[in-house]
């Protein structure tokens, strides 16, 4: 008994209070994030995106558990979404006030920002984008093209979300093929159609992709504890994230 209060006290610590940050998108709007700074800055930190219609709330659960693996988290509302989890994502209402447009690819912005903002005030170690559903298209397509401002990408069911959004077919694949870091993929069992194109164009043995068996979930609420094979997910996210560290 005496150490199980022991090793729940070390851990209560290590868990921080999440921190609520606003900070400029590259078109002067302002995004709110969730910081989860449970760790000294040199530490390796994660910056967190969610998927279609939702928030940072995706989350509430999933980032305290990467902050007892060692990591810092920051996680974003990007201005493509809605709530979650009972989060409002406050990036949504600041764009439509100001009159912009909310498509998922009007987010890439806020993801440059995000990334940019999360190094220069956050990080000081190893810097991982992750993404999920839209947001992990468009973390692909930010690890090629800004291959010197990550040293890992998480990407949870990504695919080619943006056709009719102006952008081409390939558009993800394309950046996907300029990638230099290391890359970890997966989805629920059945969307490994959508993305394997987008896997088979990363080059060099840096990537790893995760199926379950089951049929798993879209996007990083796989990681949820109320889904039943969600300790398969985090088992591959672990040995992915170790083998950057």
């Amino acid at each position: 008994m005496y150490i199980f209060i022991v090793i729940s006290s070390i851990l209560s610590l290590i868990v921080q209070e999440k921190k609520q940050i606003t900070f400029p998108a590259n078109d002067g709007i302002q995004l709110t994030a969730d910081v989860y700074m449970a760790h000294e800055k040199s530490a390796p930190l994660i910056v967190l995106f969610h998927q279609a219609r939702w928030s940072r709330g995706e989350y509430l659960e999933i980032a305290p558990k990467l902050n007892r693996l060692g990591y810092n988290c920051i996680a974003v509302d990007l201005r493509s979404g809605g709530e979650v989890n009972g989060v409002d994502n406050l990036s949504v209402k600041e764009a439509e006030n100001a009159m912009k447009q909310t498509r998922y690819i009007d987010a890439y912005q806020d993801i440059d920002a995000a990334m940019k903002y999360a190094k220069e005030y956050f990080a000081d170690g190893k810097l991982i984008i992750w993404g999920s559903s839209y947001s992990s298209a468009l973390t692909l397509r930010y690890a090629g093209e800004n291959p010197d401002a990550i040293d890992g990408a998480l990407a949870f069911s990504p695919g080619e979300y943006f056709k009719s959004q102006g952008k081409s077919g390939t558009y993800i694949t394309e950046g996907a093929a300029l990638i230099t870091k290391p890359v970890f993929i997966t989805s629920a069992k059945g969307e490994k159609n959508s993305w394997w194109k987008i896997y088979e164009a990363i080059p060099g043995d840096q990537k790893q992709y995760f199926l379950p068996a089951s049929a798993g979930n879209h996007g990083s609420r796989a990681l949820w504890d109320k889904f039943g094979d969600s300790m398969k997910y985090w088992d591959a996210v672990e040995e992915f994230l170790e083998s950057i560290e």
